[in-house]
């Protein structure tokens, strides 16, 4: 059993910048793949970014490429997700996960994190 707490979410203006942690319970978080989603109000769910085991594979969504990263850090187990140029588009509940490898499905969820981008 994996437990992922997200923070890092807030208010932010247009053009600013977030970065949101992950923090994954228990030893074996190296073993997973982590990933980076995303559900907007009155949406679906979406993917967003991830990263696998080593950290050498990152696939990242088209509409986020050039403005977020993904990066872990085992010791810490934590991952993180850089987010620079917000668009008010942007806005939505993101949420961490933990898988197998970066393609779906993914196991653990966590609760989420609130990100509003004003305009």
């Amino acid at each position: 059993q994996v437990q992922l707490v997200e923070s890092g979410g807030g208010l932010v203006q247009a053009g600013g910048s977030l970065r949101l942690s992950c923090v994954a319970s228990g030893r074996t978080f190296m073993r997973y793949a982590m990933g980076w989603f995303r559900q907007a109000p009155g949406k679906e769910r979406e993917f967003v970014a991830a990263i696998s085991r080593d950290g050498g594979v990152t696939p990242y969504a088209d509409f986020v490429k050039g403005r977020f990263t993904i990066s872990r850090h085992n010791a810490k187990n934590t991952v993180y997700l850089q987010m620079n140029s917000l668009k008010p588009e942007d806005t939505a509940v993101y949420y961490c996960a933990a898988g197998n490898t970066v393609l779906p499905p993914y196991d653990y969820w966590g609760q989420g994190t609130q990100v509003t981008v004003s305009s």
